[in-house]
């Protein structure tokens, strides 16, 4: 293990690759804390730790987006618009002819896609940007000589901050392509990974102050049991995030053989890989974003009604039970969760082209006529496993929420035991240990195998 790490280094082209990744991913923490001139920070970060709808909104756009609201700095949208542009084209793609064109086209067409995309996150920064800083303004965030009559704020401040917060944005997405082209890596994932590790310093130092070595009453304090507990089920959540991240149905597929003069080629068998989790982490992002809303609307319907009516009664029920960690809000989240995991595999997902593809290559699955018997098969089988891979994405899910309530511990430490941040973080690193794992192995097989032969590209 330490000679493979060594051996990255040796390799010039992997080690610009790797210390560019991590310039880049330095200039994104920098910039992070960089706050929007005119936004008292103060008064923000003590209503972002106020609870509520609100506070949970703080802690999850920051955890899972790259970006900063709870003190709005000049990264506060995060990558979450380019995010949602590329969602939206990615759906558009499936049911628009011309953007579907577009896309089998090949590097051309999706380079169009790609500049669509971008002039989408743009309006969305815009809008995104205009509806933060109108919530600012309306909870009396921005000092009173930058406020007047345009969101809350007057014209010239206006302009400006949605300048800057779109700024930001654009220079993520822009960090993120550098990244892809000249580092290594998803550099959009990498983003998100960055800011969802810079994290964990701040848990490890709340479990460091409020440990005690024997038992206490106090809610939020740490005792040998719980730390231990705490340890057991981070190693065991990790294990079964990679299990679900790595775990795929391989489905047989013979190759038919032709016959060239006297040759016979062909007739190997290989398999398809079919994997459990196709929708990744996206099921849990729509779900997790989705369920904020119902707190927020059914708060503002609570608001309005008289104090002791049915009327009262009705929306503080349902208000209640939509909050985090309740039975009815984990009820509806686990539904959530595996409408949204179907709903993925189905835009993604496409067993009638694949069908076609193995039979123009000359391929088929045993026992099934290649064309529509072949894609009901792999319809059927992809339905099966999906549910599989959304009851893995439901228990990993709702981890958090559970051992907050059970063990008392704030959602800065629960947040490391599943949900969105952990199958990001494990998923990203799968994917850089396989892309350094490629480089090393085509460089130099031996050597990577534990060989102590010369690494081709290493500098004598």
């Amino acid at each position: 293990m330490l000679s493979t790490f060594l051996n990255i280094f040796k390799i010039p082209e992997l080690r610009n690759k790797i210390l560019f990744t991590i310039g880049m991913l330095a200039a994104y923490r920098i910039g992070f804390h960089v706050a929007v001139p005119g936004v008292d920070q103060q008064a923000m970060t003590a209503g972002s730790k106020s609870g509520g709808p609100i506070g949970d909104l703080f802690e999850y756009f920051q955890l899972f987006t790259g970006g900063n609201l709870s003190q709005s700095t000049i990264f506060g949208l995060g990558i979450m618009p380019y995010i949602s542009a590329s969602i939206i084209f990615q759906l558009l793609v499936t049911v628009v002819p011309v953007l579907e064109k577009l896309q089998q086209e090949g590097d051309t067409g999706r380079r169009k896609i790609q500049e669509y995309t971008r002039y989408a996150t743009v309006l969305l920064c815009v809008v995104n940007a205009g509806v933060w800083m109108k919530y600012l303004g309306g909870q009396g965030y921005i000092f009173a000589e930058y406020t007047g009559p345009w969101l809350g704020m007057s014209f010239t401040y206006m302009c400006f901050s949605l300048t800057v917060l779109t700024t930001g944005t654009v220079f993520l997405m822009w960090l993120g392509e550098q990244i892809d082209e000249y580092g290594i890596g998803n550099g959009i994932s990498l983003i998100i990974t960055a800011g969802i590790v810079a994290q964990m310093p701040g848990a490890a130092v709340y479990l460091w102050k409020h440990f005690t070595a024997r038992g206490s009453t106090n809610p939020g304090d740490i005792d040998v049991t719980k730390l231990v507990l705490l340890a057991a089920m981070f190693v065991g959540v990790v294990a079964g995030a990679i299990l679900i991240t790595q775990g795929q149905r391989r489905i047989p597929i013979q190759q038919a053989k032709q016959t060239r003069g006297r040759r016979v080629y062909g007739g190997q068998r290989h398999y398809l890989p079919l994997r459990v989790n196709h929708g990744g982490v996206m099921p849990i992002i729509f779900a997790s974003s989705m369920m904020i809303f119902p707190g927020l609307i059914l708060g503002a319907l609570y608001g309005y009604t008289t104090p002791g009516s049915w009327a009262n009664s009705f929306w503080g029920f349902w208000r209640n039970g939509f909050t985090s960690g309740e039975f009815i809000y984990i009820l509806f989240y686990i539904a959530a969760i595996y409408f949204f995991a179907y709903f993925w595999t189905t835009v993604q997902f496409r067993p009638k082209e694949m069908a076609n593809n193995l039979r123009d290559y000359g391929s088929f699955i045993p026992g099934l006529r290649p064309g529509k018997r072949t894609a009901d098969y792999l319809e059927k089988v992809m339905g099966r496993i999906t549910y599989v891979g959304a009851a893995f994405l439901a228990v990993i899910a709702i981890i958090p929420t559970l051992v907050a309530q059970s063990l008392q511990i704030p959602f800065i430490v629960s947040a490391f035991l599943g949900g969105t941040g952990l199958l990001i973080v494990v998923s990203v690193t799968l994917d850089m240990v396989q892309r350094i794992e490629a480089n090393l192995i085509m460089r130099n097989y031996q050597g990577f195998l534990g060989g102590e032969g010369p690494i081709k590209g290493a500098r004598s």
